[in-house]
């Protein structure tokens, strides 16, 4: 089980094409705090039907899409 399932499971069942979350919206989901990790492991959200889209360390926000 990977530590950002929750998250995981958070997009899948959000049902929108594109979506963002911020920084803190995805530590209040997961219940951990972003990190370099997560370039990792957001390779598993492809299994949940989706990518992700753009991060922007700026507006610390990350951007979800649908694959295809």
């Amino acid at each position: 089980m990977s530590k950002y399932n929750t998250l995981w499971e958070y997009v899948q069942n959000n049902g929108s094409h594109s979506f963002k979350l911020t920084f803190e919206e995805i530590q209040n989901i997961s219940g951990i705090p972003i990190d370099h990790s997560f370039l990792k492991y957001k390779k598993e959200l492809t299994k949940y039907g989706y990518q992700v889209g753009k991060i922007s360390m700026k507006n610390q926000t990350v951007i979800f899409n649908t694959i295809g």
